[in-house]
């Protein structure tokens, strides 16, 4: 399974089923779902990072993340899914 669907399910594991039905008809919802993995990746980079500025850019991923996440559900509430 593609590696954004993925962590799109991992966020909203209630929705898993919409969102791989979604993600096969949608390249933007796709991509959506890609930026949240994406955003996650670098969010782990970040968690392990011993540089100073670390703290910030997790604060920074974290919020992203959850705005990702808020534009999931909203795409998932529309009936075109983009």
């Amino acid at each position: 399974m593609d590696q954004g669907v993925m962590a799109a399910i991992r966020h909203l594991p209630a929705h898993g089923r919409s969102i791989k039905e979604r993600a096969l008809r949608s390249e933007s919802f796709r991509t959506l779902c890609a930026d949240l993995a994406e955003a996650e990746r670098a969010l782990a980079e970040w968690e392990s990072s011993l540089l100073p500025i670390s703290k910030a850019r997790c604060i920074d991923y974290r919020q992203l993340i959850e705005s990702l996440e808020a534009e999931l559900r909203e795409a998932l509430g529309r009936p075109d899914g983009t």
